[in-house]
């Protein structure tokens, strides 16, 4: 797993020492010198991580990584922090600033590697989902700007069995979050799968495996996707290395510094939200992308992969498909006489009443204009005519109260019916038989159903 890095350090031979170490695990490397230069290379180059020391002249690191955080353009880039050995306060504030993570100097490889891959593998999935959101604004599918995520209100789950560690972390966290503690580790995976926020294990602990808890997480398709801070022991640093491969997101050593353990708590679960925000922009955009706005029925574009792969089907051996059109007649009328408005209440009453009359494995589509369709899988010519019928004698019998017009409207449809004939039969075939049929109803009177074997 390959990516781009940009090294950031006011000391040479620190960059060229990092730029060394990185280039020969083949990742491509960028440098900057200082502060200014960095913000303007992230802004035009998108490196996937930034390796940001904290002590530079002008422009420190904190600042920089501020100012990273609060451009859309680059707030999504994972900044790792190099402090000294004994900057605790530079890491505090760091998180206050918005970094991911933190390598402390003198570099330890495995620690840099190890933390690379795991934020390489984060960048890779934020991207993605930034890419695909991007293209449903361009198609007008997703809109609005991007909130600003917060880092309180999460429900941490702990998954520990020293409780003197579970009070510290409780007693720090519970002022922000809602805290679900599970002592029995088997129990945890179940727990993560309802609403949690974040998972803190104790990798630590001699009494369970915590490093396999994280591997189910990770392989778990409701869980893969939540934060988990890892607490090892200082000295511990297969074991760090080891939980940070299997996709842990955050180190802590023990003994737990409460206000680093907050902060970086903050940090995780605003990428989570921020990831959450994402996803649910593309369910959004996926949900647009196959649904008419007006009536909430499928459109006309999932109608037509979904009818194709039927008829496909039924023509290889499998059941039947039928299809009806189903036309509102005299729907310019309705324009006309009460306006648009009252014209968009009709069809929003009448796809009520069209979902709501057949069957639960049957598609109802909006087609255009005034014109639905309804596939009917597995289902005979004569069963669809029948349950067109009814849907013509409740729509008909049933006249529309609108809002605005004084009376109930009378509302009438025509229906064209028709069902997979042979192994030459197609899906534009099918529709237009149920076409033709509709206009030999309009033809003799309208509010009728009419079937075409052919």
């Amino acid at each position: 797993m390959t990516a781009r890095i940009l090294v950031v350090d006011d000391a040479e031979a620190n960059v060229r020492l990092l730029e060394a170490k990185l280039s020969a695990e083949y990742y491509d490397v960028l440098t900057a010198p200082d502060g200014p230069s960095a913000l303007v290379m992230a802004a035009e180059q998108a490196p996937d991580i930034i390796l940001l020391d904290v002590m530079m002249p002008g422009m420190d690191g904190l600042e920089v990584c501020r100012r990273l955080k609060a451009d859309a353009a680059t707030r999504h880039i994972p900044v790792v922090l190099v402090t000294a050995l004994d900057g605790r306060r530079d890491r505090l504030s760091g998180l206050e600033a918005g970094a991911d993570d933190f390598l402390t100097k003198p570099i330890d490889d495995l620690a840099l590697f190890a933390r690379v891959r795991s934020l390489v593998r984060l960048k890779l999935v934020i991207d993605e989902l930034r890419h695909r959101e991007a293209s449903g604004r361009r198609m007008g599918v997703i809109e609005g700007a991007a909130a600003r995520m917060s880092g309180g209100g999460g429900l941490i789950l702990i998954a520990d069995d020293n409780d003197e560690q579970i009070r510290v972390i409780e007693q720090e966290l519970s002022q922000d979050h809602r805290i679900v503690v599970e002592r029995n580790v088997d129990q945890a995976l179940p727990a993560a799968r309802g609403r949690a926020d974040l998972l803190v294990i104790n990798a630590a602990s001699r009494s369970h495996d915590a490093l396999r808890l994280a591997a189910q997480i990770r392989s778990d398709e409701a869980t893969r996707h939540l934060p988990i801070i890892a607490i090892v022991e200082a000295s511990d640093r297969a074991r760090m290395v080891k939980a940070l491969e299997l996709g842990v997101n955050d180190v802590l050593t023990r003994p737990v510094d409460p206000e680093e353990l907050a902060a970086r708590v903050r940090t995780l679960i605003r990428q989570k939200r921020y990831y959450d925000f994402l996803r649910n922009n593309l369910d959004q955009s996926l949900e647009l992308a196959v649904t008419d706005p007006l009536t909430g029925l499928h459109n006309r574009r999932y109608m037509s992969g979904q009818l194709t792969a039927l008829v496909r089907r039924a023509t290889h051996g499998g059941e039947p498909v039928s299809a009806l059109l189903v036309d509102i007649d005299h729907f310019k009328r309705i324009n006309d006489s009460f306006g648009h408005a009252v014209g968009d209440e009709v069809l929003r009453e009448f796809a009520i009443r069209l979902a709501t009359n057949v069957r639960a494995i049957d598609l109802a589509c909006r087609y255009g204009g005034e014109e639905f369709v309804v596939i009917m899988p597995d289902t005979a010519l004569g069963e669809a005519e029948a349950i067109a019928e009814r849907l013509r004698r409740h729509v008909a019998g049933s006249p529309f109260h609108v809002a605005g017009v004084d009376d109930p409207l009378s509302v009438t449809i025509s229906v064209g019916v028709a069902a997979t004939l042979d192994a030459a039969d197609t899906a534009q075939d099918l529709l237009k038989r149920a076409d033709d049929a509709v206009y030999d109803a309009k033809a003799k009177g309208r509010n009728l159903v009419i079937a075409r074997a052919a």
